[in-house]
C-alpha cells in the first residue's frame, strides 16, 4: 500500500504510510516539516507513534545542517540476525535452560560486564579500536566526562549487552523451520550520554546566537560548518560504530550459549545488521542530503533489513525496493499504541501470559510495558508498506530475552 495521508499544513509535505497515527504524533511531524532545514517532504513510516521531539517512524531529510534529538539518544539503535544450520526439530523441547544461559552471558537492564573480567578479553579487543576516537571527542567536550562517574569502565563494560525497555534477544523459526537469533539494543548508557549532551548543546547553541528556537524546542540542530557540528557528527558516528560492535559481540556471546543445547551448527548466512535511530549522508531528488531515521530502517533496492513485532507477534526478514517517496526507508517494528504506563494500567500478569503462550520468556510485571497489545498489529504494519520491501522470511520467537 503506498501513501494514505499528505499533510500539506507544514512548509513542506508530510507523507505517511497509514491512517492510524495520533494527533501528538501529526503535530510532531508538521513541527519538524516546518524547519527551514527540512525538505524536501518529511516521511512517516506505518509504525509511526509520539516520540521526544521527532516521531518514532519518522524519516526527516535536512539539508546542511542535523537535528541531534531526532537521532535520539539511544544513536545507533538497531537489529542484528543470523539464521543457523538448525531445525526446529533440533531445539529441545524445554527452552527454559537455553533462554538461562543466555541471560547468563549476556547482562540485560542495568547489568553490565565486570571490569575485571573485560580486562584482556575478548571484548576488550573487539572494543579497543573505538578508543582513540572516543578519546578525540572527550578531549574537545570534557563535559562528557561530568556525566558518568567512571567513563572508560562504563562504555567498555557495556559492549556485548541487552539494556532494557524495548530491546530483546530471541530465538526464532521460519517458515522453513530453521533457527535464527535475533537481537535488537544499541550504543547503550554511552550513547544515551552523548546524545543528551549535544541536544542541551542544540538547545543552547541557538539561544545563544538569538536564532528563532523551532516550536519545539527539541528540535534545535547544529548547522553545517560550525565546530558543534563537526563534533556532533564526529560523536554520533562513534556511537553508531559502538553499537555496530555491540550487537557484533552479543550475537557471539549468544551463539555461545546456544552451543552445549543443540546439535553442532553454522551460521548459514551472512548476519543482517541495520540502524534504525541514526544520521545517512544520501542523494534523493538530486540533492545530497542528511537522512535522519527516527525509528525506521534504509530499504534501498535489495538491501536486507529486520521488522520486529513484539514479544508475541511475527517478524520479518525484508528486501528493500527503494521507494524514494519514503527516501528508501521502511518500518524499524510494529510501533507502540500504548506507553508504556498506559501498558502497565490497561495489562496484567495473566494478559501477559495469554499473549506469549508457547514462549519461553520472561512474563512477570517488569515486562508488561512490552506486551504484544501494547504494539500495533505487525501485519497490519507490513501491509501498508508493500511498496516500500518485500518479504524474504516469516519469523516466529520461541525464546524472548527482555531486558
Amino acid at each position: 500500500m503506498a501513501i494514505q495521508i499528505e499533510l500539506t499544513k507544514a512548509r513542506v509535505p508530510v507523507k505517511v504510510w497509514t491512517t492510524d497515527v495520533d494527533s501528538k504524533a501529526l503535530n510532531q511531524l508538521l513541527n519538524a516539516a516546518d524547519l527551514p532545514i527540512v525538505g524536501p517532504h518529511v516521511a512517516a513510516m506505518p509504525d509511526v507513534h509520539v516520540g521526544i521531539g521527532a516521531t518514532v517512524g519518522s524519516v526527516i531529510p535536512t539539508s546542511g545542517a542535523i537535528i541531534p534529538a531526532a537521532v535520539g539518544v539511544d544513536i545507533g539503535c538497531g537489529m542484528n540476525a543470523v539464521r543457523l544450520s538448525l531445525n526446529a526439530r533440533d531445539l529441545p523441547d524445554n527452552l527454559k535452560a537455553i533462554r538461562s544461559a543466555i541471560e547468563k552471558a549476556v547482562p540485560v537492564g542495568f547489568n553490565q560486564h565486570e571490569f575485571s573480567k573485560v580486562k584482556g578479553a575478548a571484548v576488550e579487543k573487539a572494543a579497543r579500536k573505538l578508543s582513540p576516537p572516543l578519546d578525540a571527542i572527550m578531549a574537545k567536550h570534557t563535559g562528557l566526562t561530568k556525566m558518568t562517574k567512571d567513563w572508560q569502565r562504563h562504555w567498555l563494560c557495556q559492549v556485548g549487552t541487552l539494556g532494557g525497555g524495548n530491546h530483546f534477544i530471541e530465538i526464532c523459526i521460519d517458515e522453513a523451520e530453521q533457527v535464527w537469533i535475533m537481537l535488537h539494543s544499541g550504543s547503550r548508557g554511552t550513547g544515551n550520554i552523548i546524545g543528551r549532551y549535544f541536544i542541551n548543546a542544540a538547545q543552547a547553541d541557538m539561544r545563544r546566537h538569538q536564532l528563532n528556537l523551532p516550536t519545539d524546542r527539541d528540535l534545535c540542530y547544529f548547522s553545517e560548518g560550525s565546530t558543534l557540528f563537526d563534533d556532533y557528527v564526529e560523536a554520533m558516528y562513534w556511537a553508531q560504530d559502538y553499537a555496530l560492535v555491540n550487537r557484533a559481540v552479543m550475537m557471539e556471546a549468544v551463539i555461545a550459549a546456544l552451543k552445549p543445547h543443540v546439535p553442532p551448527f553454522t551460521v548459514t548466512s551472512e548476519a543482517i545488521n541495520c540502524h534504525h535511530n541514526y544520521v545517512s549522508e544520501e542523494t534523493h531528488f538530486g540533492q545530497d542530503l542528511f537522512i535522519t531515521r527516527k525509528g525506521a530502517i534504509a530499504a534501498h533496492e535489495g538491501q536486507l533489513g529486520i521488522i520486529p513485532g513484539s514479544m508475541g507477534a511475527k517478524s520479518y526478514i525484508v528486501r528493500g525496493l527503494g521507494n524514494e517517496q519514503s527516501f528508501c526507508s521502511c518500518s524499524h517494528g510494529a510501533g507502540r499504541q500504548f506507553s508504556r504506563s498506559a501498558a502497565k494500567k490497561k495489562f496484567s500478569t495473566h494478559d501477559l501470559a495469554e499473549q506469549t503462550a508457547g514462549i519461553e520468556c520472561r512474563k512477570d510485571e517488569g515486562v508488561v510495558d512490552e506486551i504484544p497489545a501494547a504494539y500495533k498489529d505487525i501485519d497490519i504494519v507490513m501491509a501498508n508498506q508493500t511498496d516500500l520491501v518485500e518479504v524474504v522470511h516469516t519469523l516466529k520467537q520461541v525464546v524472548c530475552i527482555k531486558g
